[in-house]
């Protein structure tokens, strides 16, 4: 612990002190000698001076021993009883305090620990009456979540200044498919609360729609809303239909717009099919328009009855390769129809129980059958065309119904491999081969319905197998169809969509009431700003030296609240060695970041992930110096204001002996976590800046700039490296 500049005036003032009381006492008593007797005074002192230096030296240092145990216990002792008092009244629930003082600071800090204690119980009655009071209101808050979140179609939805306040998981994961980076980042660079729109739409065409809905609103229209079409970087092409959220004044009668709804969909594809379309309409028409000449030119010679017998038979053959290749391109046509009407659907990830369920309930609507179910596996998900699918198996019932009067169906289905094996099964009469391979080649027909999708097409548009079996033992055939499984990745992104248990941290309505036309970013208040509070492990301590990030991780504050599914987590390539004595300190071994990005692929997708935002982290000199020395590869400057919570922490804790993360946790109550990960580290580290945020305020901390200033007059403001 460094001595407190107190103490250590105190001491030089009761240093001079003693030296100017020996040297008055001295004069005093030489004053009532007579000269000789002075003389031999000095005489008899003067060899023995450096013995009296030495025995002053030491009371000197006895009364600086004893003074800091005194300010230790009597002054140091109230002021960290302060601190940690302030740390009782901003934190949610009280902790023991663990206070080290006199018998009467002690006695004191548990008094003042009990107070706590029924200030927390008085906040949880209050809290439980406010819950009461709100149920209704909260319940209302939830049917809108859980609505937002089911939704298959992508919202989001912003206030006027394109800050991000809403949006539903689909248009997560929608977003991640627009990220130049989806493999870093995720898509949470593009969406997250309190992140602008303007990251992926033009700001001048949102404006330009939002300023259409406000002439609408103006003229009395019941719903205004405006469409428009666009590019993202990614080259995807999106349809964005908006309409306003707006404010009812019930005494004006006006109505206010105080942001706007965007819901998306992504063309990309039909755009493509269309154009294949107009193509495929066009090649037509130009086609037949010359095939059409050339028959009517050589139908008009041969209606002259002068013609000779080889003219005609030229003009026959002109006739015939024209209607010729007009029949192959009408041919030809149909066939890309066909394969494009293949494609109308996207596959799509479901549960094969919902496949089976669906298959069910059309074949014994349709054929008046009973079906029973086999192998109900909900661990089983399939990447399929869940509508062609059911159209395919239930037209193979029909066929087998209205052929050889099959009374009975079965359902089967189970993984094998990478692939599932989904049957059709009945008992009867068997079949030959032609004629599956009819059923399979023709098209499906359903009564006066048709469709020029084959059995067939239905099976090479899932990349699939199918085939015809019997079980002789059983007296049983069956249809079986090699499906694909949906990957890991998507099973589990579609499970996200189905039940989401975090839904509240996908909104922030309090985002309405900001503005980015306030003040200068130096001089917004704190509690205004939003932070990307980060980490990094390396493989050292001295990034001057080649020491290389090997992981980064970061979330992200918005309005005072901790967006913990809004992350960043990246294990990095170092292109060296990691030290074996690191390893257990941060647990990445070199095989763990083996074939992982290097940081030159890393941090671009970091730093539009950090963009627009105050960065945050723990001793930030250390992590920024690697940043700042990556510059010259990536070309990207953090230029970003940063805020580090050690100095921040000495700030409002100048007593506590020590500042490191684990002891700031510990004195904040915070549960530490992952510890020596960098999301770990970067989660504790926001929760200690939650923490410190209203203990800034108490001091008259409010800005940016104030925060900064009283950060650089610490002492470790110093560190550098």
């Amino acid at each position: 612990m460094r001595l407190d500049r107190r103490l250590i005036l105190a001491i030089a003032v009761i240093g001079l002190a003693t030296v100017v009381w020996l040297l008055l006492t001295i004069g005093l008593i030489g004053s009532t000698l007579e000269p000789e007797q002075r003389a031999l005074v000095m005489e008899q002192l003067a060899p023995r001076f450096v013995l009296i230096a030495m025995t002053w030296v030491f009371g000197l240092f006895s009364i600086a021993a004893t003074l800091r145990w005194l300010f230790r216990r009597y002054a140091s002792a109230p002021a960290r009883l302060v601190e940690q008092t302030q740390v009782l009244l901003a934190a949610p629930r009280a902790a023991p305090m663990n206070h080290e003082g006199t018998k009467e600071t002690k006695a004191l800090a548990e008094v003042i620990f009990q107070l706590a204690s029924q200030r927390d119980s008085l906040r949880e009655d209050v809290a439980t009456q406010i819950a009461q009071a709100s149920a209704g209101v909260q319940q209302e808050k939830n049917r809108l979540a859980a609505l937002m979140s089911e939704l298959t179609q992508s919202v989001v939805v912003c206030n006027l200044d394109g800050r991000i306040i809403l949006y539903n998981n689909r248009a997560r994961l929608q977003f991640k498919t627009l990220s130049v980076a989806p493999t870093l980042a995720g898509g949470a660079e593009l969406v997250g609360i309190g992140r602008s729109i303007y990251a992926v739409f033009d700001r001048q065409l949102v404006a330009h729609a939002l300023e259409s809905i406000q002439q609408r609103v103006s003229r009395g229209a019941g719903s205004p809303s405006a469409q428009f079409v666009t590019t993202t970087q990614a080259g995807q092409l999106l349809k964005v239909q908006m309409a306003p959220v707006r404010n009812d004044d019930a005494a004006g009668g006006t109505a206010e717009i105080s942001g706007f709804v965007l819901m998306l969909d992504n063309v990309t594809r039909a755009f493509e099919a269309e154009h294949t379309r107009d193509q495929l309409l066009h090649g037509l028409t130009e086609g037949s328009r010359s095939s059409l000449a050339n028959i009517q030119a050589a139908v008009d010679m041969l209606a002259y009855p002068d013609l000779d017998a080889d003219m005609r038979e030229r003009f026959l053959t002109v006739v015939r390769e024209e209607v010729s290749n007009q029949s192959e391109r009408i041919s030809a046509m149909t066939q890309k129809a066909s394969e494009g009407l293949k494609a109308r659907w996207p596959l799509e990830e479901m549960l094969g129980a919902d496949v089976l369920l669906a298959s069910q309930r059309r074949i014994e609507a349709r054929n008046k059958r009973t079906v029973t179910l086999e192998n109900l596996d909900a661990s089983v998900w399939l990447k399929v065309d869940s509508f062609s699918l059911t159209q395919a198996l239930d037209y193979l019932a029909m066929r087998l119904v209205d052929e050889f009067d099959v009374k009975f169906f079965r359902l089967r289905l189970q993984p094998s491999g990478n692939r599932a094996q989904l049957d059709l099964i009945w008992t009867g009469q068997a079949m030959s081969t032609e004629t599956v391979m009819s059923w399979e080649m023709d098209s499906m027909r359903f009564g006066a319905e048709s469709t020029p999708l084959t059995v067939r097409d239905v099976v090479e548009r899932h990349g699939g197998e199918m085939w015809f079996e019997r079980e002789r033992t059983r007296h049983e055939a069956f249809f079986r169809f090699l499906l694909p499984l949906a990957s890991v990745q998507e099973q589990l992104e579609a499970t996200q969509i189905l039940h989401n248990d975090s839904r509240p941290e996908y909104y922030d309505f309090d985002l309405f009431a900001a503005t980015d036309e306030s003040h200068a970013l130096e001089d917004r208040l704190l509690s205004e700003l939003s932070f990307t509070v980060f980490d990094t492990e390396t493989t050292g301590l001295n990034p001057s030296e080649g020491d290389e990030i090997i992981q980064i991780g970061a979330a992200r504050i918005v309005n005072s609240k901790l967006l913990r599914q809004e992350s960043f987590e990246q294990l990095v390539n170092p292109g060296r060695l990691i030290p074996a004595a690191t390893i257990p300190i941060h647990g990445i071994t070199q095989d763990m970041v083996k074939g992982k990005p290097p940081i030159t692929e890393v941090l671009p997708a970091f730093y539009t992930f950090a963009q627009d935002t105050v960065l945050v982290a723990h001793n930030a000199a250390f992590d920024m110096k690697f940043l700042q020395l990556q510059e010259r590869h990536t070309g990207l400057v953090f230029n970003h204001p940063v805020l580090d919570t050690l100095l921040l922490s000495a700030v409002v804790h100048p007593n506590q002996e020590s500042h490191r993360l684990e002891a700031i946790a510990e004195r904040f109550n915070i549960t530490v976590l992952g510890r020596h990960t960098a999301l770990g580290d970067a989660f504790v580290t926001a929760e200690v800046w939650l923490r410190l945020l209203p203990l800034l305020q108490a001091m008259g901390i409010t800005t940016l700039r104030q925060a900064r200033e009283a950060a650089q007059k610490t002492y470790y403001a110093r560190l550098k490296y």
